[in-house]
C-alpha cells in the first residue's frame, strides 16, 4: 500500500532548498548567517503589502496571536510563522494519531516527513492570505489586488521558510521560527514599556514606565497606572517580570535518574529529566490552534452571519463591527478561547477568565501528551535510546523493558504537569495584563535558554575541537 509520504515525494521535490554547509562553520559566522535571517525578517516586517493600508488603526483582534507568531499587521509579514507552525501542529497530530505512516528512526522518513511539512506550511500561507481577504482583513479589493496580495504572502511565506532551513541545517544558530518569535516578543515588550508615543486617552504616553513618571512627576495618583487597560500598565509590567522569574526557575529544575555506562565498568552518571519535560511547545500548538479558530470564525462571520443572526454560526463566533475594527461579542467560543487583558475585564466576567484557563489548560496537556509520543520522548522510546548508547540503570538489568518501566513513574506524570503548569503560568499572566503576554514570555524564556545551551555547546566545541565530534559537531 503506497503511504501518503511516498505520494508528495514528487511534490518535495520542486521545492527551493537550503544545502547543509560542506565545511566546518564557525561560531562567529554562524552568529553572522543568524543576523542577516534576523534583519531580513525584521526588514520585511516593516515593507507594507502592496495594494493594503498600512495606516489601519483600531480594534486588532489578531494582536495577541502577533505577538507569537512575529507578525506584523498590514506588512509582508502579515502571516508571520503562523503558517509553518499551524503545518507542524498538522503533521504532528497526524503521526501521533498514527493517520500517516512514519517511522522517525529512518532517515529517508524523516526527509519525507519534513519536506511534507514544508509543502503543507506553504499551502496553509495561501490558505491563510486567501481567508484574510475572504474575511475583510484588506478591505474589499478587486481580484487582481487580491490575487496579489495573496501572491506576495505566499512569496514570503516561503522566504520565511528557507530562512528558518538556513539557520537549522547549520548555517545559523538555533532554529528561524524561534529566532523569529523572541525577536517579535521583544520588540513588543519593548515598545510597551518604553514607548514615548503619546499622549493618550489617559493623557499618559503609551510605554507603562513612561506614563508612570509621568504620573509620578505629575503628582497625580500613581495608583491609575496599574490600571490603564487597554493600555500598557505597571501591573502588566510587573507580572512580565514575575513570570519571567518564575518560568527561568521551572527551567532549571529537573528529576535526576542515575544510569550506568555498561561497556565502562559500571561508571555511574545521571540523566536529567526537566520538570517542564515538554517545555513550550504544547503552549505553541494551542495558539496556533486557537488563533486558526480565530482565522475560521472571521471567514464565516464575514460571509454569512455580519447580523449575527444565524445561531448555526453564533455558538462560534460573533463580532460587532464598529468603525475602528470588530470585537468578538460574548457568549461565543471565540470569546471564550481569547485572553481576558486585565484585572478589570476579569472582574467584569470572571466566567470568561475561568473557561479561557481551563480551556488552555485542557489544549496544553493534550497537545503535551501527543508531542511527547511523535517527538520521542515517551517512556519507550527513551528506555530504546539508553539501551542503543550502552547505558543501563543500576540493580536492574539492561533491558527497554525494565528501563521504560521505570522512566513510566516519572514521564507520563511530567507529561501532564508540565502541560498544565505551562497552561496555569500563561493563563494567569494574561489576565493581569502581562506585557508581551504570558505565553510569549513563556517562549521567550525556553527560547533564551535554548539558545544558551547552543552557544555554550558551540564554545566548548571551538575551544577543543576534540570534543566536536562527540557534542554532534560537523
Amino acid at each position: 500500500m503506497v503511504r501518503f509520504l511516498d505520494l508528495m515525494e514528487p511534490v518535495i521535490k520542486y521545492l527551493p532548498e537550503i544545502p547543509k554547509p560542506q565545511r566546518k562553520i564557525s561560531l562567529k559566522e554562524k552568529a553572522l548567517w543568524t543576523g542577516l535571517a534576523l534583519a531580513i525578517y525584521l526588514v520585511m516586517a516593516e515593507i507594507p503589502l502592496y495594494g493594503v493600508p498600512f495606516f489601519q488603526q483600531g480594534y486588532e483582534e489578531f494582536f495577541f496571536y502577533r505577538v507569537i507568531f512575529a507578525s506584523k499587521k498590514g506588512s509582508l509579514t502579515e502571516l508571520g510563522i503562523g503558517p509553518i507552525v499551524t503545518a507542524g501542529l498538522i503533521m504532528q497530530i497526524l503521526a501521533g494519531s498514527k493517520l500517516i505512516n512514519v517511522d522517525m528512526t529512518k532517515t529517508k522518513d524523516r526527509g519525507l516527513f519534513t519536506g511534507t511539512q514544508k509543502v503543507l506550511a506553504v499551502a496553509m500561507t495561501a490558505f491563510e492570505g486567501i481567508a484574510f481577504l475572504m474575511g475583510g482583513a484588506y478591505g474589499t479589493p478587486d481580484m487582481a489586488t487580491g490575487a496579489l496580495i495573496v501572491a506576495q504572502l505566499v512569496v514570503v511565506g516561503v522566504l520565511i521558510l528557507l530562512l528558518d532551513e538556513m539557520v537549522q541545517k547549520g548555517w545559523g544558530l538555533g532554529s528561524g521560527v524561534s529566532l523569529f518569535i523572541l525577536a517579535g516578543v521583544s520588540q513588543q515588550v519593548v515598545w510597551l514599556t518604553f514607548s514615548p508615543v503619546g499622549p493618550l486617552a489617559d493623557g499618559k504616553s503609551l510605554g507603562a514606565i513612561i506614563a508612570f513618571f509621568q504620573t509620578a512627576l505629575s503628582g497625580e495618583n500613581i495608583l491609575g497606572v496599574f490600571t490603564r487597560y487597554p493600555y500598557p500598565d505597571m501591573t502588566g509590567f510587573i507580572t512580565m517580570i514575575i513570570v519571567f522569574l518564575v518560568a527561568v526557575y521551572l527551567e532549571g529544575m529537573k528529576i535526576e535518574i542515575p544510569v550506568a555506562y555498561a561497556k565502562y565498568g559500571g561508571m555511574r552518571a545521571k540523566i536529567p529529566l526537566k520538570f517542564m519535560y515538554v517545555s513550550n511547545i504544547p503552549v505553541i500548538l494551542a495558539s496556533a490552534l486557537f488563533a486558526n479558530f480565530f482565522l475560521f470564525g472571521q471567514v464565516l462571520w464575514q460571509n454569512i452571519n455580519l447580523a449575527n443572526a444565524n445561531p448555526w454560526v453564533n455558538w462560534f463566533a460573533m463580532f460587532n463591527a464598529t468603525s475602528t475594527g470588530r470585537e468578538l461579542l460574548p457568549g461565543c467560543f471565540l470569546y471564550y478561547i481569547s485572553p481576558p487583558r486585565s484585572i478589570t475585564t476579569v472582574a467584569q466576567d470572571p466566567v470568561h477568565a475561568l473557561l479561557y484557563t481551563l480551556i488552555l489548560v485542557a489544549f496544553s496537556v493534550a497537545f503535551a501528551k501527543i508531542w511527547v509520543e511523535v517527538s520521542g520522548m515517551s517512556a519507550k522510546a527513551q528506555a530504546d535510546q539508553l539501551v542503543k548508547a550502552g547505558l543501563q540503570i543500576p540493580g536492574f538489568r539492561r533491558s527497554p523493558g525494565v528501563i521504560e518501566q521505570i522512566l513510566n513513574r516519572y514521564i507520563p506524570s511530567l507529561t501532564i504537569i508540565s502541560g498544565i503548569t505551562i497552561g496555569l503560568l500563561a493563563g494567569l499572566a494574561d489576565m493581569l495584563g502581562a506585557i508581551g503576554s504570558g505565553i510569549g514570555i513563556l517562549l521567550s524564556v525556553g527560547i533564551i535558554y535554548q539558545y544558551y545551551q547552543i552557544l555554550a555547546k558551540e564554545q566548548l566545541a571551538e575551544a577543543y575541537p576534540g570534543l566536536g565530534r562527540f557534542l554532534g559537531q560537523e
